[in-house]
Protein backbone atom coordinates (compact mmCIF):
# COMPACT_ATOMS: atom_id res chain seq x y z
CA UNK A 1 0.00 0.00 0.00
CA UNK A 2 0.95 3.63 -0.62
CA UNK A 3 0.32 6.60 1.10
CA UNK A 4 -0.56 10.27 -0.90
CA UNK A 5 -1.31 13.32 0.65
CA UNK A 6 -4.25 15.24 0.03
CA UNK A 7 -5.78 18.83 1.45
CA UNK A 8 -8.29 19.18 3.35
CA UNK A 9 -11.09 21.38 3.53
CA UNK A 10 -9.39 23.24 6.51
CA UNK A 11 -6.09 23.73 5.23
CA UNK A 12 -4.56 20.45 6.85
CA UNK A 13 -3.24 17.74 4.85
CA UNK A 14 -4.33 14.31 4.92
CA UNK A 15 -3.51 10.99 3.86
CA UNK A 16 -5.12 8.75 0.81
CA UNK A 17 -4.69 4.75 0.98
CA UNK A 18 -4.04 3.49 -2.30
CA UNK A 19 -3.51 -0.14 -3.41
CA UNK A 20 0.35 0.23 -4.30
CA UNK A 21 2.81 -0.91 -1.45
CA UNK A 22 5.57 1.52 -0.91
CA UNK A 23 9.39 0.60 0.40
CA UNK A 24 11.63 3.28 1.82
CA UNK A 25 14.45 3.53 -0.93
CA UNK A 26 17.37 2.86 2.04
CA UNK A 27 15.56 -0.53 3.19
CA UNK A 28 15.87 -1.17 -0.51
CA UNK A 29 19.06 -0.78 -1.11
CA UNK A 30 19.71 -2.76 1.75
CA UNK A 31 17.60 -5.71 0.72
CA UNK A 32 19.17 -5.64 -2.48
CA UNK A 33 22.87 -5.78 -0.91
CA UNK A 34 22.08 -8.44 0.99
CA UNK A 35 20.66 -10.41 -1.74
CA UNK A 36 23.44 -9.89 -3.74
CA UNK A 37 26.37 -10.42 -1.47
CA UNK A 38 24.00 -13.90 -0.30
CA UNK A 39 23.80 -14.82 -4.18
CA UNK A 40 27.75 -14.11 -4.65
CA UNK A 41 28.72 -16.03 -1.51
CA UNK A 42 30.01 -19.50 -2.71
CA UNK A 43 28.73 -22.57 -0.95
CA UNK A 44 31.85 -24.60 1.65
CA UNK A 45 30.97 -27.94 -0.39
CA UNK A 46 31.39 -26.02 -3.78
CA UNK A 47 35.30 -24.24 -2.22
CA UNK A 48 36.37 -27.92 -1.19
CA UNK A 49 35.19 -29.16 -4.52
CA UNK A 50 36.75 -26.52 -6.24
CA UNK A 51 40.46 -26.21 -4.27
CA UNK A 52 40.40 -29.70 -3.11
CA UNK A 53 44.14 -30.00 -5.15
CA UNK A 54 45.67 -26.78 -3.13
CA UNK A 55 44.20 -28.76 0.06
CA UNK A 56 45.90 -31.97 -0.55
CA UNK A 57 48.91 -29.97 -1.41
CA UNK A 58 49.20 -28.27 1.87
CA UNK A 59 47.97 -31.09 3.84
CA UNK A 60 51.08 -32.95 4.28
CA UNK A 61 52.71 -29.11 5.62
CA UNK A 62 49.65 -29.32 8.07
CA UNK A 63 49.96 -32.59 9.45
CA UNK A 64 54.10 -32.01 9.92
CA UNK A 65 53.43 -28.65 11.37
CA UNK A 66 51.43 -30.29 13.58
CA UNK A 67 53.33 -33.10 14.37
CA UNK A 68 56.66 -31.63 15.21
CA UNK A 69 55.29 -27.92 16.39
CA UNK A 70 52.14 -28.25 18.11
CA UNK A 71 52.08 -31.84 19.61
CA UNK A 72 55.23 -31.59 21.34
CA UNK A 73 53.72 -28.64 23.32
CA UNK A 74 51.77 -30.89 25.09
CA UNK A 75 54.78 -32.06 26.84
CA UNK A 76 55.45 -28.74 28.57
CA UNK A 77 53.17 -30.36 31.45
CA UNK A 78 56.52 -31.59 32.91
CA UNK A 79 57.88 -28.00 33.50
CA UNK A 80 55.33 -28.54 36.62
CA UNK A 81 56.39 -31.95 37.72
CA UNK A 82 59.25 -33.39 38.85
CA UNK A 83 59.50 -35.78 35.81
CA UNK A 84 61.34 -39.02 36.08
CA UNK A 85 60.89 -41.13 32.60
CA UNK A 86 61.77 -44.47 34.70
CA UNK A 87 58.53 -44.14 36.75
CA UNK A 88 57.04 -46.24 34.04
CA UNK A 89 57.62 -48.55 31.60
CA UNK A 90 57.34 -45.22 28.19
CA UNK A 91 58.01 -41.78 28.83
CA UNK A 92 54.90 -40.32 28.15
CA UNK A 93 52.73 -42.65 30.94
CA UNK A 94 55.50 -41.60 33.27
CA UNK A 95 54.07 -38.07 32.92
CA UNK A 96 51.01 -39.23 34.95
CA UNK A 97 52.77 -40.94 37.12
CA UNK A 98 56.01 -38.13 38.06
CA UNK A 99 54.73 -35.76 41.33
CA UNK A 100 53.60 -32.51 40.70
CA UNK A 101 55.76 -29.66 42.02
CA UNK A 102 54.20 -26.50 40.90
CA UNK A 103 56.42 -23.59 39.87
CA UNK A 104 59.49 -24.64 41.60
CA UNK A 105 61.42 -25.74 38.26
CA UNK A 106 60.86 -21.46 37.83
CA UNK A 107 61.77 -20.46 41.16
CA UNK A 108 65.33 -23.04 40.61
CA UNK A 109 65.40 -20.94 37.22
CA UNK A 110 65.73 -17.28 39.07
CA UNK A 111 68.13 -18.48 41.27
CA UNK A 112 70.28 -20.13 39.26
CA UNK A 113 73.54 -17.97 38.18
CA UNK A 114 74.30 -20.06 35.01
CA UNK A 115 70.92 -19.41 33.56
CA UNK A 116 71.30 -15.57 33.53
CA UNK A 117 74.82 -15.83 32.45
CA UNK A 118 73.43 -17.79 29.09
CA UNK A 119 70.61 -15.08 29.03
CA UNK A 120 73.05 -12.36 28.98
CA UNK A 121 75.23 -13.94 26.32
CA UNK A 122 72.20 -14.46 24.10
CA UNK A 123 70.68 -11.10 24.84
CA UNK A 124 74.42 -9.59 23.90
CA UNK A 125 74.62 -11.80 20.69
CA UNK A 126 71.17 -10.90 19.83
CA UNK A 127 71.86 -7.31 19.95
CA UNK A 128 75.25 -7.43 18.64
CA UNK A 129 73.66 -9.57 15.59
CA UNK A 130 70.87 -7.34 15.01
CA UNK A 131 73.27 -4.16 14.88
CA UNK A 132 75.58 -5.81 12.28
CA UNK A 133 74.06 -8.71 10.35
CA UNK A 134 70.30 -7.37 9.92
CA UNK A 135 71.38 -4.50 7.43
CA UNK A 136 73.49 -6.31 5.23
CA UNK A 137 71.35 -8.12 3.65
CA UNK A 138 69.59 -4.78 3.19
CA UNK A 139 72.48 -3.04 1.89
CA UNK A 140 73.73 -6.31 -0.55
CA UNK A 141 70.32 -5.69 -2.13
CA UNK A 142 70.69 -2.29 -3.14
CA UNK A 143 73.62 -3.55 -4.47
CA UNK A 144 72.70 -6.18 -6.69
CA UNK A 145 69.41 -4.03 -7.90
CA UNK A 146 71.63 -1.67 -9.21
CA UNK A 147 73.56 -3.62 -11.32
CA UNK A 148 72.22 -3.59 -14.98
CA UNK A 149 73.22 -6.46 -16.34
CA UNK A 150 70.78 -9.49 -15.62
CA UNK A 151 73.68 -11.55 -16.11
CA UNK A 152 75.67 -10.53 -13.63
CA UNK A 153 73.02 -9.61 -11.25
CA UNK A 154 72.12 -13.36 -11.18
CA UNK A 155 75.01 -14.73 -10.88
CA UNK A 156 76.26 -12.21 -7.89
CA UNK A 157 72.39 -13.36 -5.82
CA UNK A 158 73.32 -17.09 -6.38
CA UNK A 159 76.71 -16.27 -5.31
CA UNK A 160 75.69 -15.04 -2.06
CA UNK A 161 72.73 -17.40 -1.89
CA UNK A 162 74.75 -20.53 -2.12
CA UNK A 163 76.18 -20.69 1.39
CA UNK A 164 72.12 -20.64 2.80
CA UNK A 165 72.21 -24.42 1.99
CA UNK A 166 76.07 -25.30 3.74
CA UNK A 167 75.59 -26.49 7.49
CA UNK A 168 77.02 -25.37 10.62
CA UNK A 169 79.24 -28.62 10.39
CA UNK A 170 80.33 -26.84 6.80
CA UNK A 171 80.81 -23.20 7.60
CA UNK A 172 82.64 -23.63 11.00
CA UNK A 173 84.99 -26.52 9.23
CA UNK A 174 85.68 -23.41 6.50
CA UNK A 175 85.88 -20.73 9.15
CA UNK A 176 88.57 -23.16 10.85
CA UNK A 177 90.51 -23.49 7.45
CA UNK A 178 90.93 -19.57 6.81
CA UNK A 179 90.88 -18.05 10.51
CA UNK A 180 92.37 -20.58 12.49
CA UNK A 181 95.53 -21.67 13.67
CA UNK A 182 96.62 -23.93 11.21
CA UNK A 183 94.51 -22.15 8.58
CA UNK A 184 95.24 -20.27 5.44
CA UNK A 185 95.99 -16.87 6.68
CA UNK A 186 98.15 -18.25 10.05
CA UNK A 187 99.97 -20.16 7.37
CA UNK A 188 100.76 -17.02 5.50
CA UNK A 189 101.53 -14.91 8.22
CA UNK A 190 103.96 -17.51 9.25
CA UNK A 191 105.99 -18.17 5.96
CA UNK A 192 106.61 -14.04 5.66
CA UNK A 193 108.25 -13.49 8.96
CA UNK A 194 105.24 -12.73 10.91
CA UNK A 195 103.62 -14.52 13.88
CA UNK A 196 100.40 -16.26 13.27
CA UNK A 197 96.90 -16.23 14.68
CA UNK A 198 93.94 -17.94 15.83
CA UNK A 199 90.67 -16.36 15.62
CA UNK A 200 88.47 -19.75 16.46
CA UNK A 201 89.91 -19.90 19.96
CA UNK A 202 90.13 -16.24 20.55
CA UNK A 203 87.43 -16.26 23.39
CA UNK A 204 86.94 -12.31 23.48
CA UNK A 205 86.22 -12.26 19.58
CA UNK A 206 84.04 -15.12 19.47
CA UNK A 207 80.64 -12.69 19.57
CA UNK A 208 82.05 -11.45 16.33
CA UNK A 209 83.14 -14.56 14.92
CA UNK A 210 79.57 -16.01 15.16
CA UNK A 211 78.11 -13.00 14.10
CA UNK A 212 80.59 -13.03 10.58
CA UNK A 213 79.75 -16.44 10.45
CA UNK A 214 75.50 -15.52 10.27
CA UNK A 215 76.08 -13.29 8.15
CA UNK A 216 78.51 -15.23 5.74
CA UNK A 217 75.98 -18.30 6.08
CA UNK A 218 72.33 -16.23 5.75
CA UNK A 219 72.50 -12.91 4.51
CA UNK A 220 71.35 -14.54 0.63
CA UNK A 221 68.60 -15.42 2.23
CA UNK A 222 67.40 -12.03 3.53
CA UNK A 223 68.65 -10.81 -0.15
CA UNK A 224 66.03 -12.52 -2.03
CA UNK A 225 63.16 -11.40 0.49
CA UNK A 226 64.09 -7.53 -0.49
CA UNK A 227 64.67 -8.11 -3.93
CA UNK A 228 61.68 -9.30 -3.85
CA UNK A 229 60.28 -6.16 -2.64
CA UNK A 230 62.48 -4.03 -4.87
CA UNK A 231 60.98 -5.66 -7.60
CA UNK A 232 57.44 -4.48 -6.92
CA UNK A 233 58.40 -0.82 -7.01
CA UNK A 234 57.07 1.24 -10.10
CA UNK A 235 59.74 2.36 -12.20
CA UNK A 236 57.58 5.15 -12.91
CA UNK A 237 58.63 6.59 -9.34
CA UNK A 238 62.31 6.51 -10.43
CA UNK A 239 61.47 8.59 -13.69
CA UNK A 240 59.81 11.00 -11.74
CA UNK A 241 62.06 11.51 -9.35
CA UNK A 242 65.01 11.78 -11.82
CA UNK A 243 63.48 14.33 -13.57
CA UNK A 244 62.94 16.35 -10.14
CA UNK A 245 66.53 16.26 -10.57
CA UNK A 246 66.92 13.33 -7.86
CA UNK A 247 70.40 11.51 -7.98
CA UNK A 248 71.22 8.10 -7.19
CA UNK A 249 71.25 8.94 -3.47
CA UNK A 250 68.48 10.87 -3.26
CA UNK A 251 66.30 7.93 -5.05
CA UNK A 252 67.41 5.52 -3.23
CA UNK A 253 66.44 7.21 0.26
CA UNK A 254 62.91 8.69 -1.02
CA UNK A 255 61.83 6.03 -3.08
CA UNK A 256 63.67 2.25 -2.52
CA UNK A 257 63.89 2.78 1.69
CA UNK A 258 60.56 3.57 1.48
CA UNK A 259 59.36 1.06 -0.85
CA UNK A 260 61.48 -1.38 1.53
CA UNK A 261 59.83 -0.04 4.76
CA UNK A 262 56.79 -2.70 5.26
CA UNK A 263 59.48 -5.77 4.64
CA UNK A 264 62.00 -4.36 7.06
CA UNK A 265 59.15 -4.28 9.97
CA UNK A 266 58.12 -7.50 9.30
CA UNK A 267 61.76 -9.22 9.37
CA UNK A 268 62.87 -7.00 12.22
CA UNK A 269 59.45 -8.08 14.52
CA UNK A 270 60.13 -11.92 13.25
CA UNK A 271 64.05 -11.11 14.46
CA UNK A 272 63.47 -9.65 17.42
CA UNK A 273 60.28 -12.84 18.56
CA UNK A 274 63.71 -14.64 17.47
CA UNK A 275 66.00 -12.99 19.79
CA UNK A 276 66.27 -15.80 22.30
CA UNK A 277 67.45 -18.40 19.88
CA UNK A 278 70.55 -17.35 18.50
CA UNK A 279 71.49 -20.60 17.42
CA UNK A 280 72.18 -24.27 19.04
CA UNK A 281 74.19 -26.15 16.24
CA UNK A 282 76.66 -23.15 15.55
CA UNK A 283 77.63 -22.83 19.36
CA UNK A 284 77.41 -26.44 20.22
CA UNK A 285 80.36 -27.15 17.68
CA UNK A 286 82.56 -24.65 18.94
CA UNK A 287 81.87 -24.21 22.77
CA UNK A 288 85.39 -26.25 23.40
CA UNK A 289 87.35 -23.63 21.35
CA UNK A 290 86.38 -21.16 23.44
CA UNK A 291 84.91 -22.06 26.51
CA UNK A 292 81.43 -22.75 28.14
CA UNK A 293 81.90 -18.94 29.46
CA UNK A 294 81.32 -17.17 26.37
CA UNK A 295 79.37 -19.70 24.32
CA UNK A 296 76.80 -21.00 26.58
CA UNK A 297 73.67 -19.59 25.25
CA UNK A 298 69.73 -20.37 26.78
CA UNK A 299 69.41 -23.34 23.84
CA UNK A 300 72.77 -24.89 24.86
CA UNK A 301 71.38 -24.47 28.02
CA UNK A 302 68.71 -26.17 27.94
CA UNK A 303 70.12 -28.95 25.76
CA UNK A 304 73.16 -29.39 28.78
CA UNK A 305 70.60 -29.32 31.69
CA UNK A 306 67.80 -31.61 29.61
CA UNK A 307 69.85 -34.13 27.57
CA UNK A 308 73.10 -34.78 29.29
CA UNK A 309 72.31 -33.62 32.86
CA UNK A 310 68.46 -35.95 32.66
CA UNK A 311 67.09 -32.79 34.39
CA UNK A 312 63.99 -32.92 32.16
CA UNK A 313 61.73 -30.48 34.24
CA UNK A 314 63.97 -27.69 34.87
CA UNK A 315 65.09 -27.78 31.23
CA UNK A 316 61.45 -27.65 29.79
CA UNK A 317 60.53 -25.14 32.12
CA UNK A 318 63.78 -22.80 30.68
CA UNK A 319 62.63 -23.55 27.60
CA UNK A 320 58.93 -22.42 28.73
CA UNK A 321 60.00 -19.19 29.78
CA UNK A 322 62.02 -18.63 26.77
CA UNK A 323 58.86 -19.40 24.29
CA UNK A 324 57.28 -16.94 26.73
CA UNK A 325 59.52 -13.71 26.70
CA UNK A 326 59.81 -14.56 22.59
CA UNK A 327 55.66 -14.51 22.26
CA UNK A 328 56.01 -10.96 24.44
CA UNK A 329 58.84 -9.68 22.42
CA UNK A 330 57.01 -10.51 19.16
CA UNK A 331 53.86 -8.70 20.36
CA UNK A 332 55.88 -5.63 21.45
CA UNK A 333 57.53 -5.16 18.44
CA UNK A 334 54.32 -5.73 16.29
CA UNK A 335 52.63 -2.78 18.75
CA UNK A 336 55.93 -0.61 17.98
CA UNK A 337 55.06 -1.22 13.63
CA UNK A 338 51.89 -0.32 14.24
CA UNK A 339 52.94 3.08 15.81
CA UNK A 340 55.51 3.29 13.37
CA UNK A 341 52.35 2.96 10.62
CA UNK A 342 53.26 -0.16 9.24
CA UNK A 343 51.29 -3.46 8.95
CA UNK A 344 54.13 -5.42 10.73
CA UNK A 345 53.09 -9.27 11.51
CA UNK A 346 49.26 -8.56 11.63
CA UNK A 347 46.92 -5.67 11.49
CA UNK A 348 45.32 -3.83 14.10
Amino acid sequence: MSITAGSRPDGTRSAAVTGKKSVPRQASKRSKAGRASKAGKVPFRVRLRRDRTLILMTLPVILLLLLFNYVPLLGNVVAFQEYDPYVSSNGVTAVFHSPWVGVEQFTRMFDDPLFWSAAKNTLMLFVLQLVLFFPVPIALALVINSVVRPRVRAVAQAVMYLPHFFSWVLVVTVFQQIFGGAGIIAQTLEKHGWSGFDLMTNADLFKYLVTAQAVWKDAGWGIIVFLAALAAVSTDLYEAAAMDGAGRWRRMWHVTLPALRPVIALLLVLRVGDALSVGFEQFLLQRDAVGVGVSEVLDTYVWNMGIQNGDFSYAAAVGLAKGLIGVCLVLGANKFAHLLGEQGVYKK
